[in-house]
Formats: structure tokens, sequence, C-alpha cells
């Protein structure tokens, strides 16, 4: 026997087991048993008929609740089991609240009573009013393309697409009263992240968990960090194999970008805001990892998440405004979709995990992708040109070029941020590779960019 998220053993009674009675009541309920040792066995308890009496009453007067309280006699001695039935409103013990997780009892602080106390109270974390942020402060240009896509989508009356921009919000059950909900913040405001901590996408590319080469932060509404997210992963952060079929050239990304998109959908929508920490996106020369602050749906685990499930969005309101603009859709599935992108891009099956507070996604790159993505960015360089690089070019200058190479819109300042190197010395460096025929300017010095000729 083995104790679980149900049943719990002690051996005598102590007051402070009210805190595992108001965990079970948290919960989905459960036993909790006096007279037993930690392996379940009986053992027998002291006075149990003036406990039958003493206990009921501590946990009316102190945690507001009823419980059973039912004397087992064996031949070991008497055992109590105390059934503690699941209560649809929030129980406290002394102030704090207890939450029985597997065979665990845990105080809920933070976050984690935040999301505790909307769910006992059946709201969300989106549905929240925020107060402070009027209509006027939200963005028209992302009002605008939102009701070009609902009209595209033919998701949303055209009635509504025709009142203002109080009224559209209110169509989507964006307002509360006279309060803006933290979804209509998330969705239309230019700058969500000045008034929800850490809402927005972290992008890095990593030569090692160690080395951080270049990075990029994407902010704006959360339709537009889709947008821009996409952008910067498949034109600068992944590099494009290259085939042909007869003449035609043909460029394909190691994940595909249907099953990126999506990955990225379900991460705004699905992240908990309440969290203050950004979605991180790592990307490595031979996978790509997407990692999603939150939690599943309460009795979830990866296997329910990755086969057939109803949809359960933990923003529902953010999750609502995607599908009106008919960028997802309604019935849970968004991981299916990914995998079976992958699969008929005859790529390898994302791996999808959970642990430290977070959902990972992880695309590995198509095998033979790793030799050619898995040498340092220097050596490529060095492979592209023969020996001759490693005897005409200086340490700095292999490196600016790695940079460039992956960076190619980069201008003076960060790359001198990125190097360790004075700018004087990058326009210097910069001027020396160009006249050796390793680097060319195109366009204009504003708004142009550069390519390596390596």
């Amino acid at each position: 026997m083995t104790e679980h998220q149900h049943t719990e053993w002690k051996q005598s009674w102590r007051d402070e087991y009210l805190r595992w009675i108001c965990g079970f009541a948290n919960a989905e309920g459960g036993t909790l048993s006096i007279g037993r040792d930690d392996k379940g066995k009986a053992v027998g308890v002291k006075d149990a008929r003036k406990l039958m009496e003493d206990i009921p009453n501590k946990v009316r007067d102190i945690l507001g609740i009823m419980v059973d309280v039912n004397l087992r006699e064996l031949a070991a001695g008497d055992v109590l089991d105390i059934v503690v039935p699941a209560y649809s409103n929030p129980i406290s013990y002394r102030g704090e609240y207890c939450y029985r997780s597997g065979s665990t009892n845990q105080t809920l602080k933070g976050a984690a009573l935040d999301r505790f106390m909307l769910r006992k109270q059946g709201r969300h974390w989106d549905g929240v009013p925020l107060p402070g942020v009027s209509v006027t402060q939200l963005s028209s240009p992302a009002i605008a393309a939102f009701r070009r896509n609902a009209r595209e989508s033919r998701r949303l009356d055209a009635a509504a697409l025709r009142v203002g921009a109080a009224g559209l919000l209110d169509r989507l059950r964006l307002t509360e009263g006279k309060y803006l909900k933290r979804a209509a913040a998330l969705l239309f405001h230019a700058e969500p992240d000045r008034l929800i901590t850490n809402a927005y996408v972290k992008i890095g590319y990593f030569e090692n968990n160690a080395d951080l080469l270049y990075h990029d932060e994407v902010h704006g509404d959360l339709f537009t960090q889709v947008e821009n997210a996409m952008d910067l992963l498949t034109t600068k952060y992944l590099r494009a194999g290259i085939s042909y079929r007869r003449l035609q050239r043909l460029e394909t990304l190691p994940v595909p970008e249907e099953a990126l998109r999506e990955a990225l959908l379900n991460a705004v929508i699905h992240k908990d805001y309440g969290t203050a920490t950004p979605i991180q996106i790592s990307v490595y020369h031979d996978q790509l990892m997407i990692w999603n602050p939150g939690e599943l749906p309460p009795d979830w685990n990866i296997a329910r998440l990755t086969g057939k499930h109803p949809s359960q969005p933990y923003n529902p309101d953010v999750a609502n405004g995607f599908f009106r603009a008919g960028m997802i859709e309604a019935w849970g599935r968004g991981i299916e979709r990914i995998l079976l992108a992958c699969r008929a891009a005859g790529t390898p099956r994302p791996k999808v995990r959970f642990d430290h507070g977070g959902l990972w996604v992880v695309f590995p790159y198509p095998a033979g992708r790793e030799a050619m993505e898995g040498k340092r960015l220097d050596e490529r360089v060095g492979e592209k040109v023969g020996e001759k690089v490693g005897e005409n070019l200086t340490a700095n200058q292999k490196q600016m070029l790695a940079l460039l190479r992956q960076k190619p819109r980069i201008a003076a300042p960060e790359l001198a941020r990125h190097t360790g190197i004075s700018k004087r010395k990058i326009e210097t460096n910069i001027a020396k590779l160009k006249a050796m025929g390793y680097l060319q300017r195109i366009g204009p010095a504003k708004g142009g960019r550069w390519k390596v000729l390596v």
C-alpha cells in the first residue's frame, strides 16, 4: 500500500494535520487515516473515542467545513478514517491555502495561489478586469488588422464588425462593466508588457547551453508577436537546406513552418501570464526548443495532451480572439496539427514534456542537418574558404564574419556588443574584410544588409 492523491496515513493525531484536511478539501477530497504507520499498517491510536468528538469540532471551528470521522476497530488497534469531501469554494487553514498534490501537501503561494483562487471562483486569468486601461489606449492598427482577419475568416457577424472599438470589444466579451479584461490588453495594446510583466517572446541562438551568440525580444500585441516571431525564426534563426528539382532551387527549413506557427500560437494562448516570465525560444544547431510557462489542466498528462482531447485553453478569452481572427481551430487540435505537419514534411516527431513550471516543445532537426549546422560558426567560415581563412583572417575577423552570416542586418554598435570589440576596430575590420573580398554591403548604409562572400 502506498499513499497517493486521496490517501494519507498518520500514527497519531496532531492539530497540525488540519493542514492535510485543508489540502484534501481544496483538491479532490480524500481520507486521512489516524492509527497507521507510513506503510499503511494499522498500529492503533489512543483515545480514539475522544478524538471522534474533538476532530470534527476542530475542523468545523478552524476550517469551517464538515468531515466524516469513522472508527475502525481492528485487531492491531483502533483506526480513525477522516473522510474529507472536495469543496467547490477555497478552504483556508489560519489564512493559508493548502492543496493535495500526489502524496504531498502543498501550501499555495504566488502565481499558484492566484490560479487556484480563480479556478475555485470559476474564472480565468485573462478574464479578470484590468483597471486603469481604456479603449482609447488600445492600438488602432491592431484593432483594424483584427477586423480584416475576422471579416475574411467569417467567424464574426457583419454587425459586430461595423460597430466601434468599444462595441467590438463588448461583442468579443472582453469587457466587464466599465473595465476591460486582461485579454483585451494582451490582444490589442501596442505594449502589453507595460501592463502585464514580461508579456513578450524571447528568442536566442545558442552554440551550446552556456554560450548565447545572439538574441531578440519580440514585443507588441499578441497577434504581432506571433507574426514577428515567425518572421525572425524563418529568416534569421533557421538555416534552410538547399535542394534542386531540375532547374528549380528549393529551400527547406529544418522545422515545418506550419508546425512552428502552431507551436507559437499554442504558446501565446496557453501561457500563464501571471508567472511574469516570457515565452522563451532557444535555437541550436540541431534543434529548436519552445518553453511556455504555465500548467496543464487538472488531471491532464502529456499522453492526453498529445492525443485526442477537447479544447481547454488556459486563456479562453485570448483563444476566442485568435479563433475569431481565423488563426486557430476551436477543437483542441493544435498539438495534432503540429504532429501532422512534421509527419507530412518528413521531419522528426517533436518532443513534448512538462517540467519546471512550463511546457517544452522540442523540434529535433532531420538527420544530416546536425552535421551541417553542428560546426561552430567560425569553423563554417573556415571550411568555405579553406586554409586561406586561417592564414589571412584574425580571430576577431572570423568572429565578425560568423555573426554577420547569422545576423546580416546587424549594426556596428550591436556587433561591437556581441563580439566585445570596440566600435572603431569593428569599422576598421569591416573595411579590411570588404577589401579582401570576404564581405559585401547590399543596399544602402541604413536599411541594407551584409553579405558574407565565403
